[in-house]
């Protein structure tokens, strides 16, 4: 099998190198001023999904750099665009958009490992033996690329029908290995990247109907048999045949009821100004009643590169305007839409409390090293925080995951991306990846 290793595996090391205090700011400090930072305010990421191909677009970078917290690769890690032949993985594309998100601090959701669409055409060729052993390889050697990397992977996308039976979807993978094949899925991608969450994903689930009681069923047998699903993805593509369900929040509650995080996913509500503007309000006030509900990702940067470019679904329009939908949608997340406002992330608004930062080396060899840095809150709760890493002059970072940096010579201040909210004694942590260049000292966390 042909293929790139990106990253060593994250093994935890003994040696907790250091412990300093730093600033945290209040849960009562006021609110942040772009999506991202917003929805961090809440404890929650606000995500987009992103093409490779515009990011050399400087706008469409700059709106994506400000705005969001999370990305979603739009296409670039579906199977035929990670291997076209069987053993043969490509990540060009995949890794442009990572890398990009790893600079700004954003995390990752993979999209998807196991779909009935976007095949290459070898895999529908393949009879039941191959095709389990093909299925197996490509989500090892999807995930294994990317492993430590990926907050959560949609391991199997839009495995029901629509329509009124529940049943199952017509796929190679569905047909040929029958209803074990999303179980399968799921423990294979556990067993190869264990701190990644494992989401299912499909669209028409968002209400109280036959199709997501279909898949409620199947999360539910999933639980109780210890079956690895830690989340399920609502795709949440809404228009006037397909509006907002009245018992949308309701539907999202009861699958957090079984156990497992509710992401939506694909965001995206047709339509202008107030009309649009108050289904995205329903949407995001649904996700903060579910306590559960850890994020919202819309379809898309701007209305001009949309799948449904025609019904100007998203939140900025073709030439990055803020649409009142965007305004919506920063004030139902509590923002200001005041880049002064006192509770940027970081600043420590009306007041500071006291969190504690430890660092960590996970992971090393002979050329680099892999950090880890906890942040742990005192005895009251903080909605955001602030720390530094002072790296060895010779060191450089070439790589970071939950957080947000900024970079002053060989000190990097970090805050948070979506992890910002924690409740007293809890505790959230971000990574990064050293180049040493000669020197093995560890860096000051302060």
């Amino acid at each position: 099998m042909s293929m790139t290793v990106r990253s060593l595996t994250r093994a935890a090391t003994a040696g907790l190198v250091a412990a300093a205090a730093l600033t945290a700011a209040a849960h009562s400090a006021e609110a942040a001023d772009t999506l991202g930072s917003a929805a961090a305010g809440q404890g929650r990421y606000f995500g987009t999904a992103v093409a490779a191909n515009h990011l050399g677009e400087a706008d469409y970078t700059a709106t994506l750099d400000r705005e969001f917290s999370s990305v979603t690769p739009e296409n670039e890690m579906k199977w035929d665009a990670t291997e076209p032949s069987r053993g043969t993985f490509t990540f060009g594309s995949a890794d442009r958009i990572v890398d990009h998100a790893q600079s700004q601090g954003m995390d990752v959701r993979g999209h998807t490992l196991v779909w009935h669409s976007q095949l290459p055409s070898w895999v529908g060729s393949l009879g039941a033996s191959d095709l389990r052993t093909a299925m197996n390889a490509h989500i090892n050697g999807l995930m294994g690329h990317y492993k430590g990397e990926i907050h959560s992977w949609d391991v199997v996308n839009e495995a029901f029908q629509d329509g009124g039976s529940g049943a199952r979807r017509s796929s190679p993978f569905q047909d040929k290995l029958g209803n074990g094949f999303i179980e399968e899925a799921f423990r294979t991608a556990r067993a190869a990247d264990p701190a990644a969450k494992l989401c299912y994903n499909d669209y028409n689930t968002d209400g109280v109907n036959a199709k997501s009681n279909a898949v409620y069923d199947m999360v539910e047998d999933f639980k109780s048999r210890g079956v690895p699903i830690d989340c399920v993805g609502f795709q949440s593509h809404f228009n006037s045949n397909s509006p907002v369900p009245s018992d949308y929040r309701q539907n999202l509650q009861r699958f957090a009821d079984l156990g497992v995080d509710v992401q939506i996913t694909e965001l995206d509500i047709e339509g202008s100004g107030s009309a649009q503007a108050a289904d995205y309000t329903k949407v995001v006030e649904a996700c903060l009643a579910v306590s559960r509900c850890t994020g919202m990702t819309v379809w898309g940067v701007t209305d001009k590169y949309s799948w449904r470019s025609g019904g100007t679904p998203l939140l900025f329009d073709g030439n990055y305007q803020e649409k009142p939908a965007h305004d919506a949608v920063l004030s139902a997340l509590g923002g200001s839409g005041d880049p002064g406002d006192p509770g940027d992330p970081g600043d420590p608004g009306d007041g500071t409390l006291s969190c504690t930062a430890t660092y960590t080396r996970t992971a090393d060899w002979s050329s680099g090293y892999n950090g880890q840095v906890t942040i742990t809150a005192g005895d009251e709760p903080i909605s955001s925080w602030t720390t530094t890493v002072t790296l060895p002059a010779q060191q450089s970072v070439s790589s970071l995951w939950n957080g947000t940096p900024t970079r002053s010579g060989n000190v990097m201040t970090v805050r948070p991306s979506w992890n910002g909210t924690l409740a007293a004694g809890a505790s959230t942590s971000f990574g990064f990846t050293v180049a040493k260049n000669g020197s093995d000292a560890a860096p000051a966390v302060g």
